[in-house]
């Protein structure tokens, strides 16, 4: 079966059942069913190669001892299996006890169900969704590359979910960010608002081909840390390392905000944050007592930015992705955005194309390379133009990876360029920037400005467009009488 199919299907069982209201519930309905799955495999593959290896779940209540239908008559179904989800399953995994040695990996199978929920109301249905599910098989290479296709057409129904997509983050600006940043074994990878794992997992997807002995694969099992707020996505991103062969993911269920910035230690820093901080949010008095008062903001963007800089160690590096606001803003923006350039190095700004993030939103949005080497002393700005072709980006027709090679090209032989008497890349000295009180909004993207005229020669133009538009009128009212005849 087609993968989109197959998605297709669990979701039309799933329309059935009055319990489920909506696309978000659906979504989060399938992401539990299938991280139960497929952490039973890989409870299995564990249990090959690790001796006395001794789940955390009770016998009970794995996977392959109550979802499989052996087709012997005894399956559970309807009200049975309704009772033995809602009344056993759910509780005894939200209430698991764990040792005080606890693994991540056990840690995670209560973390990723103690806020969710199951909303199917209809035993039977749900039977069949569990069949459906069942039929996967994730051993083999081909099987999680096609899970990896099943993930995607759950992030792009995410993204069309209302404010579920607020954590979505498309795979062409994750690729593009962890080439540029081009991660190495050794190196600690971090993201703070991790949602489904999007950055994290391209991340892993550069680091795999350098694992080369024992040693790198132990380096790449320990590379990649998380944090999420909501419940659905810091599910589904446990899922996505499960399926990288993380299989002690640290991705913390939790709120990056709620921690005094200044109380983090070196072993609490990383070499990479690459980060998509959700903006447009706000947060409440107590979450901004935890940042300097010069730095405290309303906005989560701006709390996200000043942990990431508290955060980074020294040498590293940082992709950030940030709306237009942050470019031109004041007051705590500008002093933000001062604390960046005077401790870090902005080395260079890319400018996005407005509808990258459509349907979701149609923000405008720019990525910020930074490092922590030295003071800024230069910054470039790069606008990435719409691709010949397109009007704009839309959920049919997303921006892809190749969208980026004059980006690519333009990297590694920086040269200023202007178009249509516009500048599209520019070097700005720190001097320049200070002048402006921090203004980042350069190299913006051309706009047609409507002429303003005097009221006399409006009423003129007006008067020469009317008789001019009137006159077209009838003539096209001529030919159609000619046509009919004259009549």
């Amino acid at each position: 079966m087609a993968i989109g199919n197959f998605v297709k299907k669990i979701q039309d069982i799933m329309r059935q059942d009055a319990g489920i209201n909506g696309d978000a519930q659906r979504i989060e309905q399938m992401g539990l069913i299938l991280f139960l799955k497929i952490y039973d495999e890989r409870e299995e593959q564990w249990e090959l190669i690790e001796d006395n290896y001794k789940s955390i779940i009770p016998q009970k209540f794995r996977w392959k001892n109550w979802a499989v239908d052996k087709k012997d008559g005894n399956a559970l179904t309807g009200d049975e299996l309704l009772n033995f989800i809602d009344k056993d399953l759910f509780p005894t995994l939200k209430n698991i006890v764990l040792p005080d040695n606890a693994t991540t990996r056990q840690i995670i199978v209560r973390s990723a169900i103690e806020d969710n929920h199951n909303y199917m109301k209809d035993g039977v249905l749900l039977r069949q969704v569990v069949n459906e599910v069942d039929t996967l098989d994730f051993d083999g290479y081909k099987d999680r590359h096609a899970f990896g296709e099943i993930y995607e057409t759950i992030l792009r129904s995410l993204q069309s979910a209302g404010n579920a997509g607020e954590y979505y983050t498309p795979r062409a600006v994750t690729e593009f960010m962890a080439k540029i940043i081009a991660p190495k074994l050794g190196e600690s990878i971090a993201d703070f608002a991790c949602g489904t794992g999007g950055f994290l997992t391209s991340c892993l997807n550069e680091l795999k081909p350098q694992i080369k002995s024992a040693d790198d694969k132990l380096k790449y099992y320990k590379s990649i840390f998380g944090i999420e707020k909501k419940p659905l996505p810091h599910m589904l991103c446990v899922i996505n390392m499960l399926l990288h062969e993380i299989d002690n993911p640290e991705i913390i269920h939790g709120n990056s905000l709620e921690r005094k910035v200044n109380e983090y230690t070196n072993s609490e820093k990383f070499d990479i944050i690459l980060m998509n901080p959700p903006y447009g949010g706000t947060e409440k008095e107590a979450i901004k007592s935890n940042f300097p008062t010069d730095l405290r903001s309303s906005e989560t963007a701006d709390l996200f930015m000043s942990v990431i800089m508290y955060r980074l160690k020294y040498n590293g590096r940082s992709a950030v992705v940030l709306p237009d606001g942050f470019l031109f803003g004041d007051e705590v923006k500008a002093r933000i955005k001062e604390k960046l350039i005077k401790e870090f190095n902005l080395h260079t700004i890319i400018r996005l194309p407005q509808s990258v993030f459509a349907p979701y939103t149609s923000i405008t949005t720019n990525i910020l390379f930074f490092d922590k080497t030295e003071p800024t002393k230069n910054v470039w700005v790069y606008r990435l133009d719409m691709p010949k072709g397109y009007k704009h980006f839309s959920k049919t027709k997303p921006m892809q990876f190749s969208h980026f090679a004059p980006v690519l090209e333009w990297w590694n032989n920086r040269t200023s360029l202007t178009e249509n008497g516009f500048d599209k890349s520019k070097c700005y000295s720190v001097g320049d920037l200070a002048k402006t009180n921090y203004n980042l909004d350069l190299c913006g993207f051309p706009h047609e400005e409507e002429e303003i005229l005097p009221p006399e020669e409006l009423i003129a133009k007006y008067i020469v467009t009317k008789a001019n538009l009137d006159a077209q009128i009838e003539a096209t009212l001529k030919s159609i009488t000619d046509l009919l005849g004259g009549k």
